[in-house]
Order: C-alpha cells, then structure tokens, then sequence
C-alpha cells in the first residue's frame, strides 16, 4: 500500500515540475489580405475563417504532442488557399456549378517563431497538389487541409521551415 501512495506522489511531484517548466507554445493564425479579398468576392469568409482555425488547431495539437517550441509564440498568416471542389458559397453564386467538380488545390503559409527568449525565426511553407488523379475524391479544402498537417508535423519535430 505504501509503495502505491509513494508512486503517486512521486508522479504526482513529476508532473507538477514538467507543467512548470514550459508553457505550450502559443500560435495565432491571422488571414493574408489578398485571401481575405478572396474570400469575401469567391470562397466565403466562413470557409476562410475555418479553414484558419483548423491551421491554428492542427499546430498546436502537433505542438503538444512534442513539446516543440514550448513557450514560444508562433505567428502565422494564411497567406494562400486554393480549395479542392466548391466551397458553399460558390455554389450559392454559380447555380449551374456542382459540387462534383474538382481540382489541385492546396495553401501558402508564412510567418514567425518568437521563442521565449526572443529570438525571432520566419517561417515559410506552401503545399500544392501537383497531380488530378487525387483531386477527384477529396474534399472542399482537402489538399490545403493536408498542406496544414505537414506543415505541423515539421514543426513538432522542431524544424523552422525557411521555405519549401
């Protein structure tokens, strides 16, 4: 019995110190201003605005998973995002367009890494399909959607993508 409560106070001191040594870094995603424009006049803001909160989400979900980059600040901004088929809102503007078209689509994000100590790093990283054959059963936002969780992925393993 005492060797279990001394387990979980020891686990219990350990987690405590690991939650206090770094803070999960923090990442704000703010949308460029020609997709802005984009997405007022073609895509909808809501597609757009959702499209930057599943960047936002997938970076720090990746983030937590390792600990990459704890305490720092990671400012990115969607600079580009080229949707796969249709959004809502082109359908609703084009009545003879359908949903079952489809294309290469994929997104362009830029921006910075403020470690704790302020150092400063930019970011860069754009992901375009280059091949049809995978367009045709993917949806609206697919391709940048995956642009999205490479571009975590890399960042969790801790690299500052200077451009790709």
């Amino acid at each position: 019995m005492r060797t279990i409560v001394l387990a979980a106070a020891a686990a219990a001191v350990l987690g405590l110190a690991s939650a206090a040594q770094a803070a999960p870094a923090v990442v704000d995603v703010a949308i460029g201003p020609q997709l802005q424009a984009k997405a007022e006049k073609t895509y909808g803001v809501r597609d757009v605005r959702d499209l930057a909160n599943d960047l936002r989400s997938d970076v720090e979900h990746a983030l937590a998973r390792t600990g990459a980059y704890d305490g720092a600040r990671i400012e990115l901004v969607l600079i580009d995002a080229v949707p796969n088929r249709p959004t809502f809102k082109q359908l609703g503007d084009k009545p003879g367009l359908s949903y079952e078209s489809f294309g290469l689509g994929g997104a362009r994000i830029e921006g910075r890494i403020v470690t704790a100590d302020g150092h400063e790093t930019p970011v860069a990283y754009r992901d375009y399909e280059t091949d049809i054959r995978y367009a045709r059963m993917s949806s609206t936002w697919y391709d940048a959607q995956t642009g999205f969780d490479r571009f975590a992925h890399q960042l969790a393993r801790g690299k500052a993508l200077a451009s790709r």
